[in-house]
């Protein structure tokens, strides 16, 4: 079955079953120190069945006994995954990331510039004590009655789709927590493009010195005003007065555009040391701008940016308006993942166990936008309107050595508005809220008595 994807892979132009063999997979082990006995699930064919697994949905352990040719218990693929140490699947995603976006860095760039997409999630597993105890549950749910949940930030390359990284942590952790964690994927000239939780003056100032631009939107509760001149918390005689904005005005571009000075707040944030919040500047040139949006069926009418783009020029009002309104594409990208690949639910029980899955599902996701960029260069249409779910039936399904054949295209719908709803009724169930082995206990307790 491996041997049918990686013919299938290499009659792509960007051919990536070189990092995915059995000599590249052993050399990853070795290098980690990692020893393993001949037998069928070494290294090579464990992490091929896993991504088999992951091909097909998620299927369970014993379809793949039939999708593989192969006869194998669930208890001995499971101590297979177990053994194969995490360090490999974060080589092997890091490897197939960075070959793929050095062939195709040029693709999609927003005036000379890459862009990126940053945005957070989440994901529901098996309700085990270990999973309970490093991810949490739903404030709110009692014990028993609700299943872990964990947070993950991905960094996504806006041109191609591509999953460049994907960390993962409890429930409650804030986006910011782990966004310096991603700023080694960036470089020099490099746009970051995320929501109101990154933006901020602490990863302004840090994306800044790295030489990477920033383009976030506000926060609802930051104050901004357009008036040229105008006053600001902390200047002559306006010491703490509320209602002021608390940047300082420096100039003005156009109709709700201007340069602001940022003043470095007083706290230092929790995700960042004392140490590393005190060599930050004291205050930095930001751009904000606000733009209505007109189209109807959006939810928000009006969006202020905060930018690290000062040049009014070059990067005019429009041009930012719409590397924002782009932005909207990682909802589609965790949308594939989630829904399409069903990552919604993991199945694993153990912390390595969830890394581990979630990291082949990113590899296994980047594989597909591969085809899809494949698809988008023969067919002469834009990525993004290429058929995910259908790139990833080809993908599943191609015969050793078959062609890419022609992939569905979406139509182009701009401006697009559907409702927020859900016609299919749920089943009727009242919600858990005593554990399973007490409604048990009582389901039993009146059997008897009847």
């Amino acid at each position: 079955m491996h041997h049918r994807i990686f013919s299938t892979l290499h009659n792509l132009k960007q051919d990536p079953s070189p990092l995915l063999d059995r000599p590249a997979i052993a050399a990853i082990c070795r290098k980690i120190g990692h020893k393993w006995r001949a037998c069928f699930f070494d290294p090579f064919n464990t992490f091929h069945v896993f991504l088999i697994q992951i091909l097909h949905g998620n299927t369970a352990i014993t379809h793949l006994s039939h999708l593989t040719g192969q006869v194998f218990s669930a208890a001995a693929y499971c101590k297979a995954r177990a053994r194969l140490p995490l360090a490999v699947f974060q080589a092997l995603l890091r490897s197939i990331a960075d070959s793929l976006l050095t062939a195709t860095s040029d693709t999609g760039r927003w005036l000379g510039h890459r862009v990126f997409h940053v945005d957070g999630s989440a994901f529901s597993m098996p309700d085990t004590p270990e999973l309970q105890a490093h991810f949490g549950q739903a404030t709110g749910q009692r014990a028993g009655c609700g299943f872990p949940i964990a947070h993950i930030l991905a960094l996504f390359h806006a041109g191609t789709g591509m999953l460049l990284e994907v960390l993962t942590g409890p429930l409650y952790t804030h986006d910011m927590a782990d966004v310096i964690r991603l700023h080694p994927m960036l470089v020099l000239g490099d746009v970051l493009v995320g929501d109101r939780g990154f933006c901020s003056f602490a990863h302004l100032a840090l994306l800044f010195e790295r030489g990477v631009h920033g383009v976030f939107r506000i926060h609802q509760r930051q104050i901004v005003d357009f008036t040229p001149g105008r006053a600001h918390r902390g200047s002559a005689g306006k010491k703490g007065l509320k209602g002021l904005p608390s940047s300082r005005w420096v100039r003005c571009l156009g109709v709700s555009d201007q340069v602001v000075a940022w003043l470095k707040p007083k706290t230092c944030p929790a995700w960042m040391t004392a140490e590393q919040y005190a060599a930050l500047p004291e205050e930095m040139l930001i751009r904000e701008l606000r733009y209505t949006i007109g189209g109807s069926g959006f939810r928000v009418r009006e969006v202020t940016l905060a930018t690290t783009l000062l040049d009014a020029e070059l990067y005019t009002s429009a041009e930012l308006a719409e590397v924002y309104r782009c932005r909207w594409q990682v909802e589609t990208n965790l949308r594939h993942l989630k829904t399409t690949m069903k990552m919604d639910v993991l199945h694993c029980e153990t912390v390595a166990g969830v890394s581990k899955e979630l990291l082949m599902f990113a590899l296994t996701y980047n594989l597909v936008r591969l085809v899809m960029l494949e698809a988008s260069g023969r067919q002469k249409v834009a990525v993004e309107r290429i058929s995910f779910i259908d790139a990833l039936r080809w993908l599943r399904e191609a015969r050793a050595g078959a062609s890419l054949s022609k992939l569905v295209v979406n139509p182009d719908r701009p401006g697009r508005a559907e409702p927020r709803v859900r016609k299919r009724r749920p089943k009727s169930y009242p919600l858990m809220t005593q554990p399973r082995s007490e409604l048990r206990a009582k389901l039993l307790k009146e059997k008897k008595a009847a």
